[in-house]
């Protein structure tokens, strides 16, 4: 295993997770802040990590493996203790957690098949609204008159449609590999 830079960031999110969890028992409104930031560290290192495996050339097999584990961690941890407080539906986080479970499975049925599944362009903007729509449950608060709360809720409706979306393009991706 090479244990680049980019690798070690990706490694640093993981363990961010339980410093993330233990935040959220802080008081409020500190909680608030607290796991906003966090979380927003924790999604700028993704980004950060990706850039710095692509224009770095330290792309490896521990890293493609490993990212998308973090990431997946860090998003359901945030989104089931948003649920925990019901500051985020249930319903919706649901969904999202069973698209990423699926399309999780499938990739790695994929991968075995020796089918490269690349991340679509609607998967990422769901990506992208999904943080924005955790950060904004997070920080729960009207600020300077924005309604983050209200915006949060928002945007997790709009990455639940779009986290659906991107689930049906993924399987039609794989569709002939069904037929096989």
């Amino acid at each position: 295993m090479n244990w680049t830079l980019s690798n070690r960031i990706t490694v640093f999110r993981i363990i961010l997770v339980p410093i993330f969890v233990a935040a959220f028992f802080l008081e409020q409104p500190y909680s608030y802040y607290a796991t906003a930031i966090l979380f927003a560290i924790a999604g700028w290192s993704d980004w950060f990590d990706g850039y710095l495996a692509r224009t770095r050339g330290e792309e490896t097999a521990f890293g493609r493996f490993l990212d998308p584990v973090a990431d997946k961690l860090l998003v359901t941890v945030a989104l089931i203790m948003l649920v925990d407080l019901g500051t985020a539906s249930a319903v919706l986080v649901s969904i999202i957690i069973c698209r990423e479970i699926i399309i999780s499975a499938l990739r790695e049925w994929l991968a075995e098949r020796n089918v490269v599944v690349h991340v679509s362009q609607m998967g990422k903007w769901k990506t992208v609204i999904q943080m924005c729509a955790i950060e904004g449950l997070l920080i729960h608060e009207t600020i300077y008159g924005f309604p983050f709360h209200d915006a949060g809720t928002v945007l997790l409706w709009i990455a639940t449609l779009l986290s659906l979306w991107s689930a049906y393009e993924y399987l039609k991706g794989a569709l002939p590999e069904f037929k096989k």
